[in-house]
């Protein structure tokens, strides 16, 4: 599973070391005749101070930031997966409406920033199917950029069926002009995850238990304005510590049943979570 090539992961770092780690990857990838998948995750307000929280303090440190990273791919060739949730998750999706407009303002500096690198294929982010609607997300991605950068992608960290994603893709894609995307497949190999269980909050997007790896990374999609299949997402690295909703608890109680530890607390996000890697890596779809 770790062999499959994913994406590396840039959280906000300074400038200077985030220029010396995408300059790493990129050479890296190059030295491997592939193409380095870059996620830029460290915009201000990130992830709705949720699991994953941090990123820049304000957007003159981003823009700083960006800066950096935007050096370190030079004229090498990357593709940039721009700051998962930023579009799902506005700042008035976390209670501080006064400041969409800096978000938007913080991505569209990004994309043209990005975008003066020769070969940095810049990717926006547009959710996946069972997040925004077809009209909203377009309206996001309108609002951030899209059509100065190379398109959208979708499912990044997500479990959603490649199918549903595609269609939904497309349908973004068509409002947009003929935007291209791609679509993270890193963990959708069974699709989503349906709770048998009624929590106050199922949180089906967190360490969600029979999952498989799905569809290897590829450029060859054989559909129009697809441009790949990524494991943008680290198969086996934690969502986060998810408590099912339960208030008062740490313990995941989905994999407390599973490893037979009453007392499980899945690992912060981004850690390895070696339980769940067994089962992705047991599960895929297609098989490894």
């Amino acid at each position: 599973m770790m062999q499959v090539p994913h994406g590396a992961w840039m959280t906000g770092e300074t400038p200077d070391t985030v220029r010396s780690k995408v300059e790493q990857a990129v050479a890296g990838a190059a030295a491997r005749k592939q193409v380095a998948v870059l996620v830029a995750y460290a915009i201000p307000g990130r992830d709705c101070s949720g699991y994953s929280s941090g990123g820049s303090q304000d957007s003159l440190q981003y823009q700083a930031w960006i800066d950096g990273f935007a050096q370190g791919i030079g004229s090498g060739n990357a593709i940039v997966i721009l700051e998962p949730d930023s579009l799902g998750l506005l700042p008035s999706n976390c209670g501080t409406s006064s400041r969409d407009a800096e978000r938007y303002t913080e991505l569209n500096d990004a994309v043209d920033r990005l975008s003066r690198q020769p070969n940095a294929r810049v990717y926006l982010d547009g959710t996946h199917s069972h997040w925004l609607s077809v009209e909203d997300a377009t309206r996001r991605l309108e609002a951030a950029g899209v059509r100065r950068a190379r398109g959208f992608f979708l499912n990044v960290s997500n479990y959603q069926t490649t199918s549903e994603l595609i269609a939904y893709g497309r349908s973004i894609s068509e409002r947009l002009g003929g935007a291209h995307f791609v679509i993270d497949t890193s963990r959708n190999g069974r699709g989503p995850w349906y709770p048998t269980h009624a929590y106050p909050d199922a949180q089906d997007w967190c360490n969600p238990p029979g999952r498989g790896l799905g569809i290897r990374p590829t450029a060859n999609t054989g559909v129009e304005r697809l441009d790949a299949y990524l494991w943008v997402k680290v198969p086996g690295e934690s969502d986060g510590s998810c408590n099912r909703g339960i208030a008062g608890s740490s313990v995941d109680p989905e994999w407390a049943a599973i490893t037979g530890d009453v007392n499980f607390v899945d690992p912060p996000a981004g850690q390895w979570f070696p339980q769940q890697a067994r089962q992705l890596a047991e599960l895929a779809d297609p098989p490894l």
